[in-house]
């Protein structure tokens, strides 16, 4: 239980500090005032629970209902700060929702204003020269990995299908694909021809 009251802490502290920082954030957390939100990991089948007030407060456990309830993987939780993929996600199965709708797209919405501004925030430690120099680090630091993982993946799924032959081209499979519509159509034209035959 002490890891669930340190992951709820955290994210609590986390999301009422982003929107204290914010004015459009403290608008749209206005519009959730009163709501109970449960948010559902489905990889560790733990739930949050958001209850909102003139603050977010995350909690494990709640006994009362919930307004709103999302069963999401990780994976789609980036996702989920875009307001119109709410939609998008449960029409996907990757986000399984019960309640109100507009509800979700609101926490979206207040989700999606949250962007924190860590250059300011490590400029208060640091000071303006390093906390730029230190952020642009990071961030060209993450471009040229996200690059070598997406050259590794082109270079992995062309070994696959070029030179271990695992797996089909593209070219192979639609040729397959219409030597099979062929056969269909010639084995119904032979049905008919042999209903014909025996008619008579």
């Amino acid at each position: 239980m002490p890891i669930d009251a340190f992951v709820t802490g955290a994210v609590e502290t986390a999301l009422n500090q982003l929107v204290k920082d914010d004015v459009d954030s403290q608008r749209r957390l206005s519009r959730l005032r009163g709501k109970v939100i449960s948010v559902i990991l489905n990889e560790f089948g733990k739930t949050l629970y958001f209850i909102f007030s003139q603050q977010i407060d995350v909690l494990a456990v709640y006994e009362g209902d919930v307004d709103c309830q999302l069963a999401l993987n990780l994976t789609a939780l980036p996702e989920l700060r875009q307001q119109a993929n709410v939609t998008q996600l449960i029409k996907a199965d990757k986000l399984s929702l019960e309640g109100d709708l507009q509800l979700a797209q609101h926490f979206s919405s207040l989700l999606s204003g949250l962007k924190p501004d860590i250059e300011e925030k490590l400029s208060h430690y640091s000071g303006d020269v390093i906390a730029h120099t230190v952020v642009s680090g990071v961030k060209s630091s993450g471009q040229f990995i996200q690059q070598r993982l997406l050259k590794r993946q082109r270079n992995l799924a062309q070994t696959l299908t070029e030179e271990w032959k695992l797996f089909p081209q593209p070219l192979e499979i639609a040729y397959f694909a219409d030597q099979v519509d062929d056969l269909r159509s010639d084995v119904a034209c032979f049905e008919a021809r042999l209903n014909q035959l025996l008619e008579r």
